[in-house]
């Protein structure tokens, strides 16, 4: 894996963006967000205008003249160089066939959910199902939409993909919640005798001095 000059995912849009044409960059940020990128990519002024000056100091855009609307200052243009073209098309091709580890909060919090006593636990983990209902529901509509004013499915799949994790963890975390409901999830009898007693199970600390002499 190579090591980036950037890392920000932000770049990678701004160099596919100026790649088709120069742009300036309120522009690039109009285009990104016409396209919905702002689903996929954090995307602000102030952090674009950084972006933009990081990529130009390491040579992967440059200048290319002024545009100047209406009575509005001048703005520079942008457009990409061979090394940047280099470096979008090895960075992109790196995010799409690597995969890596990533650290969304979700599976950090469940990494910690014994904090809580199962029944308080089981009760939050219903609120986040009913809420994520509601997201799928917005964004199925919210893509139908799109679908139906004509945008070609390719200038959306990262959405269809978003909405697919969605569902998929909704239908895990439902999954979870009738084990725990039912008891069938292993370790459910200590996690309770934990909460009751103040006291982790015998197994549990059996289990842990296991895994520290190796």
């Amino acid at each position: 894996m190579a090591k980036r000059k950037m890392t920000n995912p932000l770049a990678l849009a701004v160099l596919a963006t100026v790649r088709e044409q120069p742009r300036h960059p309120y522009e690039i940020a109009q285009v990104l967000r016409s396209r919905g990128k702002e689903h996929s990519i954090k995307i602000n002024y102030g952090s674009l205008y950084t972006v933009v000056q990081s990529l130009e100091r390491h040579g992967f855009i440059e200048a290319s003249g002024t545009e100047r609307d209406g009575r509005r200052p001048e703005r520079t243009l942008y457009r990409i160089t061979e090394a940047g073209s280099a470096e979008l098309l090895d960075w992109l091709a790196e995010l799409v066939t690597d995969p890596v580890k990533e650290y969304p909060r979700f599976e950090s919090a469940l990494s910690l959910i014994g904090v809580f006593a199962p029944d308080p636990a089981m009760e939050l983990l219903q609120r986040r199902v009913a809420e994520q209902d509601a997201r799928i529901a917005d964004q199925r509509e919210e893509l139908a939409a799109v679908r139906a004013s004509g945008v070609p499915r390719i200038f959306l799949v990262e959405s269809e993909y978003s909405l697919a994790m969605r569902v998929a963890e909704n239908e895990w975390t439902r999954q979870l919640l009738k084990e725990m409901a039912d008891g069938s999830l292993e370790g459910m009898d200590g996690w309770r005798q934990y909460h009751a007693t103040g006291e982790a199970p015998q197994e549990w600390l059996e289990l842990e001095a296991e895994h520290t002499r190796e």
